[in-house]
């Protein structure tokens, strides 16, 4: 047994749930699977998941960064997920 199942990984949702049009979450960046199956997995799966979910993250941001010509944050942006990845 490993010591991470000692210990519940919280759930990465922020209770805002819809999807972009690549099918992730806009409130936790997770794929329609991953928010399905969350309770069935293992926690080194879950932490997996909050992994991918932390780069899906960040590649969106450098993405409006790159089509808006400067930081988000500097536009003081509200998003729930800065939050949550920050």
């Amino acid at each position: 047994m490993e010591q991470l199942e000692f210990f519940q990984v919280p759930s990465p949702c922020v209770g805002v749930c819809s999807s972009d049009d690549k099918g992730y979450c806009n409130g936790c960046m997770r794929k329609r699977e991953e928010r399905f199956n969350w309770m069935s997995m293992t926690p080194s799966e879950q932490l997996h998941v909050i992994k991918l979910c932390r780069q899906r993250y960040r590649r969106k941001i450098m993405k409006q960064k790159n089509l808006v010509g400067k930081s988000v944050d500097e536009e003081g942006s509200t998003s729930p997920q800065r939050d949550h990845f920050g």
